[in-house]
């Protein structure tokens, strides 16, 4: 078999069999990744013979009329469609509301050009001849902060939703918390808060718990459902007194940490009597509470109903040790087996519990952002849609023709991971997207819009390209994999303005050229980090900051402005032995010395601090003060910050690269969200940023 053939096909398909590290030294991709990334997107190349029959596929999708299922335009501007044997003039549109338009095209480039897509943002129908196809029409720009805001710059706060407290809270951060936060921002001033992902995880198993490792990003993760939201307070103590959980509760709320085994049986143990309790009434059409559960189960659609199969066969499953769906018996891995139906059939309680705990999550996700608007903010919750989803959880079961899968998404070698990144997640397959008019990429915009006025893409460089790591090999053999950049952002752009919610694509790392200019075109902010934003080695004045990102001091992934004064990421990575060849903890240290004296110069020229030299790094009160002023003065339309610092926190969520190494998504609050912004310090720092804020739109 020719190496050379094979990759004309992988190159074919979007597989890059070079790439340049962050070093600038050249990489040749394997050939046996080749073949694995190949296979994953249904390209098989065993063989010369079949290496022929793939590449002609391929070209046959890539010519047939060049019309696919669904094709995207930006209102007002030209589009291209290639391939086309049709010979120009009017074509027919079938409006969204119904009506019908008339487009003109010109037979251009071997394919059709119309030089301007005068539709109204929409999904429409595109007759062309005796074959139709979706156009998306997106707007001009996504819907913005401005948007949103009236002109105003505006402030909000980010948050780790597993760590908020409250009393009755049970050591879990839930969405009622959730909700004592957002009244606390608001009365603040905040136009915004920023949490982490609410995807669905895995009933269970708790021990599998990282929200940026979901079953789905479809829905939710049920442990953050609120019981009492459906039965009472009352009716929950009750609850609580007859399972005997009293003490287990108190016991979770005082730990520093989430115990995420034991909160979380606890709270399904309580999901689980209030659904017993309600269940009558859930079943009765009549009662409004059952009304409501009855359209939720009949919006949810067939998606909903899988994943709540999924949840009660992996429950089974897992008791049998098999924990990935791809393990289970032939039977049950396709969703629309007979043998699926009738083990549904005969776990319909089951069934029906993971549906009402569903159900329960959204009304409190809904409640939060309700109380947000009402609260005065512009935009309220910002949700967060990880990269990814779990090889073996639902997500990937359920839409198992649209993922990659014995593949997964990471990150090649770079200064802040030498050895880089796998993250056992899978991914949509671009050959599919388009092939199935990208169906199943709306359908998760959608589910994470639902209840937010804003949504963070997390990693949104993998939209242009994404690092794919055939599963066991070392992250550094990998391969980078096109995706279809345009029509994705278009997508994307097109659900922002109907969900008038703003767009943050986390777009830190490795950035392609022109990428961020794609991003600010159509008006998704990007993201600018107070450790990153520096130019010939000094931090960058908060004047020159760009307006079409999104400002923050810190992420979840990198250490909290007392953490990175104190040298506690150092500290930490020393213990963890992360440090790259040629580099080392005395270098390290050193280096934060001299970073430390750069930044306070920096805030000195910004005005943010009268204090004329450096605070010892173990007094990083100072600091913080000055940084959150120094990124409320930036002109971007949004400043961030983590709550872990307007609280003053050393320690940071997440250490990228470690899994049981480091207390990653366990780390809770100090107090109550109720009272989490009440103290001094906070109450100082909140007031810094707003008037910042208004200081930058001046």
């Amino acid at each position: 078999m020719s190496d050379d053939a094979l990759r004309r096909l992988a190159e074919r398909a979007g597989i890059a069999s070079n790439w340049t590290d962050y070093r600038g030294v050249p990489r040749v991709v394997g050939v046996q990744t080749l073949r694995t990334v190949l296979d994953a997107m249904e390209l098989p190349c065993g063989s010369d013979a079949q290496i022929a029959d793939s590449e002609a596929r391929l070209a046959n999708e890539q010519q047939r009329d060049g019309i696919p299922p669904l094709l995207t335009a930006v209102h007002g501007q030209s589009l291209q469609i290639g391939g086309t044997a049709h010979g120009g003039g009017a074509l027919t549109v079938t409006r969204e509301d119904g009506g019908t338009q008339a487009l003109q095209a010109e037979a251009r480039d071997g394919g059709l050009r119309i030089a301007q897509v005068d539709l109204p943002p929409g999904y429409h129908r595109l007759h062309i001849g005796e074959r139709e196809s979706t156009l998306a029409v997106a707007p001009n720009q996504a819907f913005g902060v401005r948007d949103a805001s009236g002109g105003r710059r505006v402030w909000g706060l980010a948050a780790q939703l597993y760590g908020l407290r409250r009393d009755g809270g049970g050591g879990l951060g839930d969405f009622t918390a959730l909700r004592d936060l957002v009244e606390q921002v608001a009365a603040r001033g905040g136009d915004a808060l920023a949490i982490s992902p609410v995807h669905a995880l895995f009933a269970a198993d708790p021990g599998h718990f990282s929200p940026y490792s979901p079953s789905s990003r479809l829905f939710l993760n049920i442990l953050h459902a609120d019981p009492a939201l459906a039965i009472g307070s009352d009716t929950l103590r009750a609850l609580i007194d007859e399972l005997g959980v009293g003490d287990t509760l108190q016991r979770l709320e005082s730990q520093a940490m989430v115990d995420w085994p034991a909160a979380s049986r606890t709270r399904l143990a309580l999901l689980r009597a209030s659904h017993a309790q309600l269940a009558p009434r859930l079943a009765d059409a009549t009662d409004p509470l059952g009304a409501s559960f009855a359209r939720f189960v009949v919006d949810g659609g067939e998606a909903l109903l899988d994943h709540a199969r999924f949840e009660a066969l992996h429950a089974e499953q897992v008791r049998d040790g098999r924990w990935s769906w791809l393990d289970w018996p032939a039977a049950l891995r396709d969703p629309r087996a007979a043998a699926v139906a009738a083990f549904a059939d005969a776990h319909a309680d089951t069934v029906q519990f993971h549906l009402y705990a569903q159900w329960l999550a959204a009304r409190g996700l809904a409640a939060v952002q309700t109380s947000a608007r009402e609260s005065g903010m512009a935009i309220g919750l910002i949700a967060d849609l990880a990269v990814g989803t779990s090889n073996g959880g639902s997500h990937a079961w359920s839409r198992q023709r649209e993922m990659l899968t014995g593949l997964s998404v990471g990150a090649p070698p770079d200064l802040l991971n030498a050895l880089g990144q796998s993250w056992g997640l899978s991914t949509f397959s671009p050959r599919a997207l388009r092939q199935h008019g990208y169906g199943a990429f709306i359908e998760m915009l959608r589910a994470n819009l639902r209840h937010a006025g804003g949504l963070r893409v997390d990693h949104i460089l993998g939209m242009r390209r994404m690092w794919l790591v055939p599963q066991g090999a070392d992250p550094i053999e990998g391969a980078y994999l096109q995706f279809p950049l345009h029509d994705m952002l278009q997508l994307i752009a097109l659900e922002s303005h109907r969900h008038r919610a703003v767009i943050v694509g986390e777009d830190l790392g490795t950035v392609p050229d022109g990428f961020r200019d794609e991003l600010y075109r159509l008006g998704i902010m990007g993201m600018r980090v107070l450790w990153f934003e520096r130019d010939y080695g000094l931090f960058v004045e908060p004047s020159r900051w760009p307006t079409g990102a999104m400002a923050t001091t810190t992420t979840h992934d990198l250490p909290t402005v007392a953490g990175w004064w104190q040298g506690r990421d150092i500290d930490w990575r020393a213990r963890l032995k992360l440090y790259a060849p040629g580099m080392d903890e005395a270098q390290d240290r050193a280096e934060r010395d001299e970073d430390r004296k750069r930044l306070w110069g920096a805030f000195q020229y910004a005005g943010v601090t009268d204090l004329p030299v450096p605070p010892a790094p173990e007094h990083a009160d100072a600091a913080i003060d000055a940084a959150v002023r120094f990124v409320g003065k930036t002109p971007s339309p949004l400043a961030i910050v983590p709550i872990e610092d307007i609280a003053g926190l050393v320690e940071q969520p997440n250490v990228p690269g470690t899994v049981d190494e480091h207390p990653n998504w366990c780390r809770r609050l100090p107090a109550d969200a109720a009272t989490l912004l009440a103290t001094p310090d906070a109450r100082r720092r909140l007031d810094a940023i707003g008037q910042a804020r208004q200081a930058a739109g001046d």
